[in-house]
């Protein structure tokens, strides 16, 4: 029988206006609830310590790089290197929100990523790794970013126009750096897919970053008197408190790649503070034998090659393969920076290459090594006969398109601006003549 109006429920219209507004709502309201669910996944204690981890690689290029290098400097060149650490910061901040992120870390090819993550579009707040807000993860691989041009300018250090760094930069992180990283980060990195280890960055940071400032070295020719005319750092003191500055930075580059507070990150703390320590050891004990005395810089060199060198394997050795990995480091990379650069005479001026170039190089290769099990690492299926041909692969592609790129972009910044200061501004200083101001005034 037909209900009339009369006969109705008093309550159906209600309930059928309260549905509607309940569907109404919900569908308002989904994107928010969904971000509720995603901050939901994200673990605090994981987020803070990758917070801190953050600031401590920041730390390392400002100031901690600054000082080490620009002590390193003569006088009359201080404030340019400070300036170039504080300009490639800014520089490349920017260039990571506009597009660099996206090429690295997003899906794309086996070469290069996608641009879906451009300005950090679709990332907000929602998680990365399953425990840390993308948006962080975003800010600590930019910190990787800032620091790794910042170390090529320790190879031509005094004799580079300002300018030149900037476009120099900017190319080179947009060429150069992005496809590396993503060639052994990005989702679907070739490197990453043949499963090459490099926890924290020896092919991305430190074997980029060291060629890179060879060839810029080769390319600019070496300093007006070099090697004639004693360089020696102007401020030890300086080098010391920055080389300080880098060791403790380290615990967030290495330690903060694990992107969470668990044993991981505990074990790269270890490897990574054992390994400064052996190599700044060995490097000492070397120049105490060559030379009759122990010199502070040869001390603060030495550890600094020792956190390089360890820095691709820091998360998968163990802390008898660090202590391995350290000694390796300080004769190593001794000899890159002193008896290597001599033989060839290139001016590589604060020994990017040879701290950084061969460290790197040995620490990808010797990952492959200390990694395994029966040397106290813990990659439990690896096997030499497998990985050492992956590292090997990874650490010489790496080279080979770092030196090639590098090439290119310099011939491209020579033509459009000019590379070297003149022989005028180089005698006067890059502080003066760039910048119109001093250092000091004493």
């Amino acid at each position: 029988m037909k209900l009339n109006r009369k006969n109705r429920r008093p309550g159906l219209g209600f309930l059928k206006l309260l549905c509607t507004v309940y569907c109404a709502l919900f569908t308002l309201l989904a994107p928010a609830l969904s971000w509720a669910q995603a901050q939901s996944a994200l673990d605090s204690g994981d987020t803070a310590w990758m917070l801190v981890a953050t600031a401590l690689v920041l730390f390392m290029t400002i100031p901690g790089l600054a000082l080490f290098y620009g002590g390193l400097v003569r006088a009359k060149n201080v404030l340019s290197v400070l300036m170039q650490c504080f300009a490639i910061t800014c520089l490349v901040s920017i260039l990571w929100l506009v597009g660099v992120y996206s090429l690295v870390f997003d899906s794309g090819s086996g070469f290069l990523g996608g641009l879906s993550k451009m300005f950090l579009f679709h990332i907000g707040r929602t998680a990365q790794n399953g425990s840390i807000p993308e948006a962080l993860f975003s800010m600590f691989q930019m910190t990787f970013a800032i620091i790794t041009p910042a170390l090529i300018i320790g190879a031509f250090a005094e004799r580079m126009k300002f300018s030149a760094v900037l476009l120099f930069t900017g190319l080179w992180l947009v060429l150069v750096y992005a496809p590396i990283a993503h060639w052994v980060w990005g989702p679907d990195g070739w490197l990453n897919q043949m499963g090459a280890l490099d926890f924290a960055g020896g092919m991305v940071v430190h074997i980029s970053a060291g060629v890179a400032g060879l060839v810029s070295a080769l390319v600019l020719g070496k300093r007006k008197g070099y090697p004639a005319t004693p360089m020696p750092p102007h401020s030890m003191t300086l080098c010391v408190v920055g080389a300080s500055m880098l060791w403790v930075g380290w615990f967030g580059f290495n330690a903060g790649s694990a992107l969470a507070a668990n044993g991981v990150a505990s074990a790269a703390m270890v490897a990574t503070h054992i390994a400064g320590a052996a190599a700044a050891l060995s490097w000492m004990f070397m120049e105490w034998i060559k030379h009759g005395k122990p010199s502070v810089l040869g001390i603060v060199s030495g550890a600094v090659a020792g956190l390089a060198l360890v820095t691709p394997g820091s998360g998968f050795v163990g802390p008898v393969g660090a202590l391995g990995m350290g000694i390796v480091a300080g004769i190593a990379c001794q000899w890159g920076a002193s008896s290597l650069k001599r033989r060839f005479g290139y001016d590589d001026a604060l020994d990017a290459f040879g701290v950084h170039g061969v460290g790197g190089f040995l620490g990808v290769i010797l990952t492959g090594l200390f990694a395994s099990p029966l040397l106290g690492g813990f990659q439990q299926e690896m096997t030499f006969a497998r990985q050492l041909p992956v590292q090997f692969l990874g650490a010489v592609a790496t080279l080979a398109y770092s030196a090639l790129g590098t090439f290119i972009i310099l011939q491209g910044v020579k033509a459009l601006l000019g590379l070297r200061v003149n022989p005028e501004e180089e005698t006067e200083g890059l502080d003066v003549s760039l910048h119109d101001e001093r250092g000091y005034n004493f």
